[in-house]
Parts: C-alpha cells; sequence; structure tokens
C-alpha cells in the first residue's frame, strides 16, 4: 500500500501555513488545527474523540483517531501538531501529523484486527515540554486509568529531512562517531534500553517496506536526544514505546528556526516512511 507524497506536502502546507502560529501562545490556531485534523480523521474514515484539556489558562485538545475493533489492547501511533514559538513546524512537527493523516488513509483501506489509535497532540513543546500540560501525558495517564493495554507506541517526531551529503549527519554527545553513518540519509529508530528485540522487529518490518535505510538506536534515557518527544510520556507509564525519527537537530539545521518551511522535505522519502510505520502497524497489529 502506498504513501502519496503530494498528499503529504499538502497537509504539511496547511499546518505550517493556514495555522500558524502554532505555539501554546497561539490557542485559536491549535484549536482550528486540530479542527482541520479532526475533520481530515473523519474523511479518513476514523472513529474521532477530541480530548480537551486545561492549561496555561486556556483549554487545548489532543485529536484521537480510531481504527480497528474495540479490543483491550491496542497500538498507538502519535505525532504533535503544535510547533515551537514563530516557527513554521514543518519537520517539527507537522512531518509526522502529515504522516498519522496518511496512515490514517491506508488503514481504512486494510482496517486492522485490534484497534489502533492515531493520536495527534498539542504543547510537546516549551512551555508544554516534560510537563502534565503535554498532550501525550494526558494521553497516556488516560488509556492507563482505563486499564488499557498498549501493545506498542510509535511517536513520529520529524520524518522529512534528509540529505545525501557527507557529514550532514552527526550524533549524539559521548557517542562514537563512526557508529553511526555520517550522511543523513535514513531514519531512525529509537528505543529504551532493554527493548532492543523490539527495536529490532519494527526496523525489520520497515526496511520490508521501504527503501529509505533504517538505524537503530537502544539507549538510556539520559542519553542526549533520546527522550525529547512524545514517546516519553509513555515510557513514564511503563508502555513499550519507540521514537520514529530524522534524528532533528541531530541532521536539520532548520530545527526550532523559521527556516523549518515545507519545501525544505523530501516527500518521497517520507513517503517511504509512512509506508514503513504503515507495515509495522500492520505486522504487530497481526502478532
Amino acid at each position: 500500500m502506498r504513501a502519496d507524497p503530494l498528499r503529504l506536502r499538502a497537509d504539511v502546507e496547511a499546518l505550517a501555513s493556514r495555522f500558524h502560529p502554532r505555539s501554546a501562545a497561539h490557542p485559536g490556531n491549535l484549536a482550528r488545527a486540530g479542527a482541520f485534523l479532526a475533520e481530515a480523521f473523519r474523511a479518513a474514515g476514523a472513529e474521532v474523540e477530541e480530548q480537551s484539556y486545561p492549561a496555561f489558562r486556556s483549554t487545548y485538545r489532543n485529536v484521537l483517531a480510531r481504527f480497528g475493533p474495540d479490543t483491550p489492547e491496542r497500538i498507538v501511533v502519535g505525532a504533535h501538531y503544535d510547533a515551537a514559538g514563530d516557527d513554521p513546524g514543518a519537520d517539527d512537527d507537522a512531518s509526522g501529523v502529515a504522516g498519522l493523516l496518511e496512515i490514517a488513509r491506508m488503514l481504512a483501506q486494510s482496517p486492522p484486527p485490534i484497534r489502533v489509535e492515531l493520536a495527534a497532540y498539542t504543547l510537546e513543546e516549551p512551555p508544554g515540554f516534560a510537563t502534565e500540560a503535554m498532550g501525550s501525558v494526558v494521553h497516556a495517564r488516560s488509556l492507563k486509568a482505563a486499564d488499557v493495554r498498549v501493545r506498542l507506541m510509535l511517536s513520529l517526531e520529524m520524518i522529512g529531512a534528509f540529505s545525501d551529503a557527507p557529514g550532514s549527519q552527526s550524533v549524539p554527545v559521548g557517542m562514537k562517531r563512526s557508529a553511526y553513518p555520517t550522511t543523513g540519509n535514513f531514519i531512525a529508530i529509537v528505543g529504551r534500553s532493554g527493548h532492543a528485540g523490539m527495536v529490532a522487529e519494527i526496523a525489520a518490518a520497515m526496511r520490508y517496506a521501504s527503501s529509505v535505510p533504517v538505524e537503530t538506536l537502544v539507549a538510556s534515557r539520559d542519553t542526549p536526544g533520546v527522550d525529547l518527544a512524545d514517546h516519553r510520556s509513555f515510557w513514564d507509564l511503563d508502555y513499550p514505546a519507540v521514537m520514529v525519527t530524522d534524528t532533528a537537530f541531530f541532521r536539520n539545521p532548520r530545527y526550532h528556526t523559521p527556516e523549518d518551511t515545507p519545501e525544505t522535505l523530501d516527500y518521497r522519502r517520507m513517503a517511504e516512511v509512512v509506508e514503513g510505520v504503515h507495515c509495522v502497524v500492520q505486522a504487530v497489529a497481526r502478532r
């Protein structure tokens, strides 16, 4: 099943322009972006819930899209639709949210045998980050309170920046540079210590469905960059979770700048990443 690069670009452009800026300081724009996402998920055939909650003297909402039967166990795929400050936030993280919308369209064509929940989160960026105001914290806690078993959570955190230039990829401080490619042409799967087998299975499924190279990192949470996304909220509750990422500031020099714009992304390779994630979801759902 193929993802559509043109549709991915259209969704990134909509988020980066029509609802700009998308920070916590602009709750009206975030509300309009959330409504746009809810409508798109419904158009794809999802059962949609808008999970509202108070923060910073306003109200924010996660947009949850569900596919498959209502089973006690589920798979969660999440990405955040807010952006840092006044930045367009094309890669961070309109790319991940566009991926969610495309996965919704793909799941509608081939419904999974267990419940799959696609979650568009708000307030991942500061001042929400690492606080109870993070949308993914609200969502993860609601699942735990309902005694939902999460088979896997996949956090799509920047999936659109690629480079074939030598030296375009760096690594976290303290990690041997020779341990990973120095060209930023791959997608990374990041998991926590003790989950090496799960990370390897996810990487294998992505390689099966996509020609984009896949690298893996299994590390402790104190490794720089390892928990800087919505999967951290699921780790905090001992749910199995990984981050799917183009490695953010280890590759993309436009990270958290006004230059993080839609035309800088590689939608062909981004589409292949989305196809890989969809393959992971279907494989894990049928496990």
